[in-house]
């Protein structure tokens, strides 16, 4: 890390798993997150790591279009919305992730939505984390 920059720590997410994606849980420090999981596109009765890097990101993407709108002075319309679809594929025989974020932003000008939408990438961590790393597309619907 560069000595000239400044970190401030805003939050530590602590979960404890066991049994992994076939019939295992996942418990939060907090007990706030309690789930049983289950394997992507199976019977069972849990959700799986896609889903929640799907809820996750679109979440926080959908707080950074807040602060791109505040920032930008734009009201966001009541209709605001994310869809988030994640894929997990196997690529030459390696397991990798795509995504999509489908945005929501109904009544916005297309030039005044592509800019949140953009600057919201900036903004968003798991965008940061995964440019360049995953094929990602977002489309926006007004």
């Amino acid at each position: 890390m560069n000595q000239h920059q400044q970190t401030k720590l805003l939050y530590t997410a602590k979960v404890h798993t066991t049994g992994g994606r076939e019939g295992g849980a996942s418990r939060s420090s907090d007990g706030n997150l309690d789930i049983r999981l289950s394997p992507p596109g199976g019977h069972g009765t849990g959700t799986n790591p896609e889903q929640l890097f799907a809820a996750g990101w679109s979440a926080c993407f959908e707080s950074a279009i807040g602060i791109a709108a505040r920032r930008s002075k734009v009201t966001l319309p009541p209709g605001f919305a994310i869809d988030a679809e994640v894929d997990l594929s196997l690529v030459n025989g390696f397991y990798t992730l795509g995504a999509r974020l489908n945005v929501s932003l109904p009544g916005l000008a297309r030039d005044v939505a592509q800019a949140l939408v953009d600057e919201a990438h900036t903004l968003c961590p798991y965008s940061r984390a995964t440019d360049g790393n995953i094929d990602v597309r977002t489309t926006l619907a007004i």
